[in-house]
């Protein structure tokens, strides 16, 4: 997998990548309405014989606009990579969003980027894509440009749910700020995940018989607080049960960041420094405040009771569920 990132841009392509089948978009969670555009420059490069290309942006185009209210990532950049490798693709460019960028013309884009850089073959995207100063380029004009400069243009309709919605990002988002992680999964193709390194905590859950692999996620994550069922994937690839608790502790402290702490069911190993991932399965309860450790203790004991059983039966939803989930 090779994947350019934003001080790369200058660089030349490998001859291999060049006269490629680029699929432009940001693709924040790979969720199955993007994996219509990202399956159709597939069938292209299996068509023609051309590489597979992503060209997404870094950071995200909403966070350079307004600083002070980062977009929420499904999924960050290495993730987001990692997904569109596992659905088949070569080459994923992390091309550098910032306010200069945005300035240039969609011409200076088509040429600069499309052509000179990327010697496109075939361009790929979604039927609302914009580009360039004050969103001046729209499909009508990527299609004209493409005529002129000799690539070919795919445009792909919105991709609609089994009810006939749209599936967007914002609205995994919003399923996700309910605790609603199995509808989530539906819209995505795979479990949600997040991936961060695991830190050290006050260690209380050790006292309480209930050790945790501790994750700060990033502070504009709108998941849901609350008890999940997941798996827990470590470095090295194993795949663990279970429970995670995600939010500020109400019945310990209620000061600083919310915390994902994982209980690892039948675990005992040191996975301090460790960048590991999990995949949420099912949301058990909402976030509560107990009388006490006793009460806390005896519900954590549900807690782990509910999560084993509901984990016992999950399956795969998809090849790339099984890559990132199981």
């Amino acid at each position: 997998m090779t994947v350019f990132h934003r001080n790369e841009k200058k660089e030349p392509l490998p001859d291999r990548l060049k006269g490629g089948v680029v699929a432009i978009g940001n693709f924040d969670g790979v969720h199955r309405g993007h994996r219509s555009v990202l399956e159709r420059a597939l069938a292209l490069s299996e068509t023609s014989g051309a590489p597979p290309l992503v060209l997404t942006f870094e950071p995200h185009p909403r966070t350079v606009f307004q600083p002070d209210r980062p977009v929420y990532r499904l999924t960050p950049a290495p993730l987001k990579a990692r997904l569109l490798e596992a659905v088949g693709f070569q080459c994923v460019i992390d091309y550098p969003f910032d306010k200069e960028f945005s300035q240039r013309s969609a011409e200076e884009f088509v040429q600069s980027v499309l052509v000179d850089w990327l010697q496109a073959s075939a361009v790929v995207t979604g039927f609302d894509f914009h580009f360039g100063k004050g969103r001046e380029g729209g499909p009508a004009y990527l299609m004209a440009a493409g005529e002129r400069l000799g690539f070919m243009v795919s445009l792909v309709d919105a991709f609609r749910d089994e009810n006939a919605d749209v599936i967007s990002s914002s609205r995994i988002r919003s399923l996700l700020a309910q605790g609603d992680v199995a509808a989530a999964a539906g819209l995505l193709g795979y479990r949600y995940t997040v991936e961060a390194e695991i830190i050290g905590g006050e260690k209380l859950g050790r006292t309480l018989g209930y050790p945790t692999a501790n994750m700060s996620l990033p502070p504009e994550t709108e998941l849901k607080a609350g008890i999940y069922a997941v798996h827990l994937r470590t470095a090295d690839g194993t795949i663990r049960d279970g429970v995670a608790s995600y939010g500020r502790r109400p019945t310990v402290t209620e000061r600083g960041a919310p915390l994902l702490e994982t209980y690892v069911f039948d675990f005992s190993g040191d996975l301090y420094g460790q960048t590991c991932s999990v995949s949420f399965f099912g949301h058990l309860r909402d976030e509560l405040k107990f009388d006490g450790l006793e009460p806390l203790v005896e519900q954590m004991r549900r807690d782990e009771e509910e999560a084993r059983a509901l984990l016992s039966s999950v399956r795969p939803l998809s090849r790339l569920d099984s890559t990132i989930a199981f």
